[in-house]
């Protein structure tokens, strides 16, 4: 009889276990509210994919544009300005 808890003792421990798995059970509702969803993780992962598609097809219409205005460059302005400059330079080099 010496070994057995008491009533008393039995009640703390009782007591003592619930207070346990009142703890655990509010700790894992905070765990759970900062859980996301799987439909707001989808629908934000779909958005965030659409946004980076969006993103790229800006850049690529960019860099055709830089390339676009590149070949103008090349072919407006600097082939015509060595066209000109060109002959000028071989008469000057000549009347020395």
């Amino acid at each position: 009889m010496a070994d057995e808890p008491t009533l008393g003792e039995v009640q703390r421990r009782m007591e003592q276990g619930f207070t346990d798995l009142k703890d655990d059970m509010r700790e894992l509702g905070g765990r759970l509210d900062s859980k996301v969803d799987q439909k707001v993780y989808d629908l934000r992962h779909e958005a965030l994919a659409s946004r980076v598609t969006t993103l790229e097809t800006l850049r690529e219409k960019d860099a055709e544009k830089i390339v676009a205005t590149r070949r103008w460059l090349v072919g407006a302005v600097i082939v015509p300005l060595i066209g000109i400059l060109l002959p000028v330079i071989i008469l000057l080099v000549q009347g020395t």
